[in-house]
């Protein structure tokens, strides 16, 4: 395989650019409602079976999907929840949760889909034997990405790692009243400059937000400038040559559901690698784990992360892929980029060895029929230390290390 990565490792001077967009952003906040239901209903239900989607536009949300539990959730009222708590509470903001309308349109899952993995319907977390782990198929086929490289203490690419962080700290300022003209819709852009692998500095910080019609952009300019970008990026990387734009068309007035449609799983990027690894194409918000687009590349993240924190590559991307039905994956490949201590064949060997990639063992394994899942939603699905997210944890990488020959 041969893509960016292996560009990043060679190249003199390589520049890659990461985008992420803020919890107001119309798609993010479909996903966040998506996945609001989806812990409401795994509170009392845990081996519920969800796939909740949402769309909305000005005045309108709607939900739907194909959900099978035994328990019952208002899910008009978590939408209009979600909405509240993101900030669109006032219609000059362009939308709001207490008057805006909510259709609901669910229906059971599929039987025809049921029938491979409906044993996971018959046992609670932790109690599967191996004959029923192996009789529980993936919710659907497809293929799914792991990726992690050591260039932060997130072993996240840094660009998307600055990009989640600086929406992350709009929020913020918007929130505590710091910037209190802000709106909840906003993005941001980052990109850094590559020398031979090893970040060098930050070329381009690009940040919209979504602000009160009265405020100045000067004013909007200085205040990003300094209570949002100074306050997050590193100074050592920042120089004069560094470009930073704030609100490059002029004006952000209009934004949010009022400024354009969004619907759930349309940030596949944001929600990963920010660019940098390849993406097998599904979504993750409003998925319960039986369904591989999530668990199997949740599974692919804490594969990729431990191999790097146990040194066995500086930078590793993990493919895997199933058939809907099927318990055990398609296949496994692994590209290390020439950064590997030991062969990428090797490599493989010891994920079989220590990763059961069976979907009711990553469920079992990483503790996956909880209601976690809407922190997940807005800042990224990876490299997070502030949210529940076991896929985040490196509790095998001595045992890697020590397998692997390197004690």
């Amino acid at each position: 395989m041969s893509d960016s990565n292996t560009t990043f490792m060679t190249s003199p001077q390589f520049f890659f650019t990461s985008e992420s967009v803020t919890e107001g952003h119309p798609d993010k906040i479909c996903d966040q409602i998506s996945d609001a239901v989806l812990d409401a209903i795994f509170t009392d239900d845990p081996a519920a079976r969800v796939a909740c989607e949402v769309a909305i536009t000005t005045g309108l949300i709607l939900v739907m999907g194909e959900i099978t539990t035994q328990t019952y959730v208002d899910i008009g009222q978590i939408a209009r929840d979600v909405v509240l708590d993101i900030g669109y509470n006032r219609a000059k903001y362009g939308f709001d949760g207490e008057t805006c309308g909510v259709i609901v349109s669910i229906k059971e899952q599929s039987a025809d889909i049921a029938l491979g993995v409906n044993q996971a319907l018959e046992s609670k977390r932790g109690e599967m034997t191996d004959a029923q782990i192996e009789a529980t198929g993936a919710g659907d086929q497809g293929m799914m990405i792991g990726f992690a490289c050591n260039e932060t203490p997130e072993l996240m690419p840094l660009s998307i790692v600055l990009a989640h962080k600086l929406c992350k700290q709009l929020a913020v300022v918007r929130k505590e009243g710091v910037l209190d003209y802000l709106r909840p819709d906003g993005k941001s852009q980052v990109t850094v400059e590559y020398a031979y692998g090893q970040p060098k500095r930050i070329d381009t910080i690009v940040i919209s937000t979504q602000h009160a019609a009265e405020v100045s952009q000067e004013q909007i300019h200085d205040d990003v400038v300094e209570k949002v970008i100074k306050a997050i990026i590193p100074a050592g990387m920042m120089d004069e040559d560094t470009k930073i734009y704030v609100n490059p068309t002029g004006r952000f007035v209009t934004g949010g559901p009022a400024g354009d449609a969004g619907v759930t799983g349309r940030k596949i990027i944001v929600d990963t690698y920010g660019g940098v690894a390849r993406h097998g194409g599904g979504a993750f918000s409003g998925k319960d784990p039986t369904k591989v687009d999530r668990s199997a590349a949740y599974m692919a993240r804490y594969i990729a992360k431990n191999l790097v924190a146990a040194g066995l590559a500086e930078r590793l991307e993990l493919q895997v892929s199933y058939a809907i039905g099927v318990a055990r994956p398609l296949s496994l490949s692994v590209e290390s980029f020439g950064t590997g201590v030991i062969p990428d064949d090797k490599i493989v060997e010891l994920i079989r060895a220590h990763f059961d990639l069976r979907p009711a063992a990553i469920i079992r394994d990483l503790d996956l029929r909880r209601p976690i899942y809407r922190d997940t939603a807005a800042y990224g699905h990876f490299g997070r230390n502030d949210i529940d997210a076991p896929w985040e944890k490196t509790d095998k990488a001595e045992a890697l290390r020590k397998a692997a020959g390197l004690e």
